[in-house]
């Protein structure tokens, strides 16, 4: 009954953008293939949208592009970043977008809209010399210790070895299947954004840190006496090869980026210059400073388009600056 009544209460109009908001994330996640976080993303955008609409007596449906401009200029007043800014005019212009095309609306006020001027950054990343402290501290645990505490860390040396080695999302790596770390496999097989597969390739020790892990995964297994081990539902959480306690089977990106902030501290790196992102980041500098195609690197990575991946020219154009001063005949002149 309270809950008809709360119902009830909620303006017409609101229920209106709730259910626009609904059909067009209905779309993404049907035609487009968004996954979780993705959606919970634009969810988050589009709803606060609403709310300004709402409380400018406007609403999804009846918004005219003054009233978008109005809202844009609200989000800079509240002191967002114009990368923020430019992200909630992008989940208004696909919504509008959306509408037109579906015929909930008979125009498109953010057609004309124009978004904040703002220069790309350059990623964050970690020199080899940095990698390599993190890899060596990461696998310089020690044997004697007890038994839950060489498993978390070989998980963690696994799991730094293989975001280094394979420049996954960190989504990806910690909902990875057991069947990824199959001990003859040069590659894996990687689901990413859009449902999309992939494959790529395992260096030899990423594939010796899997090895390890794997190891005293499977003799925590035998003796059940192990914290990290999900003791309910284990026929459903075998299935990931970084198994958890949490709903979803699997160990959480939350999780393992506060156990990347620990490492960095051990390994006298500053804890916020290490996330898996900048791990991911690392993976393509290096790859392309080291000669490697941008094409092949959009491949790894697993972006849709070109563009993406050019965040990291900048390599590229060090590394031609060096190729013209070293090789040039008359580079020293």
């Amino acid at each position: 009954m309270a809950r008809g009544t709360a119902r009830a209460r909620t303006p017409p109009v609101r229920r209106s953008d709730e259910r626009l908001i609904a059909l067009y994330l209905d779309m993404l996640a049907a035609e487009r293939g968004a996954g979780t976080n993705t959606l919970a993303a634009y969810g988050r955008d589009l709803a606060d949208f609403a709310a300004y609409l709402s409380a400018a007596r406007c609403s999804i449906a009846t918004a005219a592009t003054e009233n978008l401009r109005a809202y844009l200029g609200d989000l800079a007043r509240r002191g967002m970043q114009p990368a923020t800014v430019a992200r909630r005019l992008s989940a208004i212009r696909q919504l509008y977008r959306f509408l037109y095309a579906e015929g909930q609306r008979k125009d498109d006020p953010a057609a004309v809209l124009e978004g904040p001027k703002r220069a790309r950054p350059l990623p964050k990343t970690l020199t080899l010399a940095e990698v390599d402290r993190l890899l060596r501290t990461a696998t310089a645990y020690d044997p004697k210790a007890s038994a839950p505490m060489r498993l978390r860390a070989a998980r963690l040396a696994c799991l730094v070895e293989m975001l280094y080695a394979t420049g996954l999302r960190v989504s990806e790596l910690v909902a990875l299947p057991t069947s990824a770390a199959r001990h003859d496999a040069r590659v894996i097989v990687v689901r990413g954004k859009g449902n999309k597969e992939r494959l790529v390739p395992l260096n030899d020790a990423a594939k010796r840190a899997t090895a390890n892990y794997l190891a005293l995964l499977a003799q925590a297994g035998r003796e059940s006496r192990h914290s990290i081990l999900p003791r309910k539902r284990e026929r459903e959480q075998s299935r990931w090869l970084f198994p958890s306690f949490g709903d979803s089977g699997h160990l959480t990106r939350q999780h393992l980026a506060r156990e990347l902030k620990v490492l960095a501290a051990a390994a006298g790196l500053r804890a916020s210059q290490v996330s898996p992102h900048v791990l991911r980041h690392a993976f393509a500098s290096h790859l392309l400073h080291n000669g490697a195609d941008l094409r092949v690197v959009q491949t790894l990575l697993g972006h849709a388009d070109i563009s993406t991946t050019q965040i990291y020219t900048h390599v590229l154009e060090e590394r031609l600056k060096s190729l013209v001063r070293d090789l040039h005949p008359l580079a020293e002149e």
